[in-house]
């Protein structure tokens, strides 16, 4: 069931919880909800999507990877930045779906990481019961 999701900076962080909570099919009542990004610069992480921790992820992501540090891939694309941040993130997470609904911790959120936008992003979910 993919859905599409519209970030609106070059390193923009998304909660797709909801898109995904909609997702949960009816008849599925223990299970496993993957999540999966079908990109090579973005990922999706689980964690809290209060808005100055999602300030400090991007912050945290800018210094670990610089974005011009001369990398060969820039002659290419100009998007290297965007390849190494995404490494460091999943391209997938896996939720287990109880009582029919995400089974998510009081602070847990399903985050889009983008790393390479403003883009349209396509997320994947699947469920297994």
């Amino acid at each position: 069931m993919p859905f599409q999701v519209d970030t609106t900076d070059r390193l923009d962080i998304v909660d797709i919880t909801g898109e995904v909570e909609d997702r949960v099919p009816a008849d599925v009542v223990q299970g496993v909800c993957t999540v999966f990004v079908q990109h090579t610069t973005a990922g999706v992480v689980v964690n809290e999507a209060e808005q100055r921790l999602l300030g400090d992820i991007e912050s945290y992501l800018r210094e670990l990877v610089s974005e011009d540090d001369g990398y060969a891939h820039d002659a290419l694309d100009g998007n290297a930045d965007s390849h190494l941040r995404a490494l460091l993130l999943d391209e997938s997470v896996s939720v287990p779906v109880r009582d029919g609904s995400l089974a998510l911790g009081t602070w847990q959120s399903i985050l889009l990481v983008d790393c390479d936008g403003p883009r349209t992003r396509s997320v994947t979910v699947t469920f297994t019961s």
